[in-house]
């Protein structure tokens, strides 16, 4: 099973559970980037998540806005990216750029 069939899988579980669940997916990286298009993080309502679309504080912001996706049912494209100089500050230690495209799973 690889990693994307058991985010994929737990987000069902999830789901049938009644759980409310958001799903994130990694859609376009410029340059270095610690994922790669495609990769995903699965949230329940009550913040559990598994799967990964970066690290670092990049995470922490998808959870929440997955959170707040979950609630609203509203769609978000999220979009960051930093200087060399911030990299390290905020987590994103390659520099790069990426943007997430979170939805609610109905």
């Amino acid at each position: 099973m690889s990693d994307t069939d058991q985010i994929l899988s737990e987000a069902a579980l999830w789901h049938r559970a009644g759980r409310g669940v958001a799903l994130a997916t990694v859609v376009t990286t410029w340059g270095s980037s610690p994922r790669p298009v495609g990769s995903k993080l699965a949230v329940d309502d009550q913040g559990r998540f598994i799967g990964s679309v970066s690290g670092g504080c990049v995470e922490g912001a998808v959870v929440e806005s997955a959170l707040d996706t979950i609630r609203t049912g509203t769609p978000k494209l999220l979009d960051f990216g930093v200087t060399d100089e911030q990299a390290w500050d905020v987590g994103l230690a390659c520099g790069g750029k990426v943007q997430i495209f979170v939805e609610r799973l109905s």
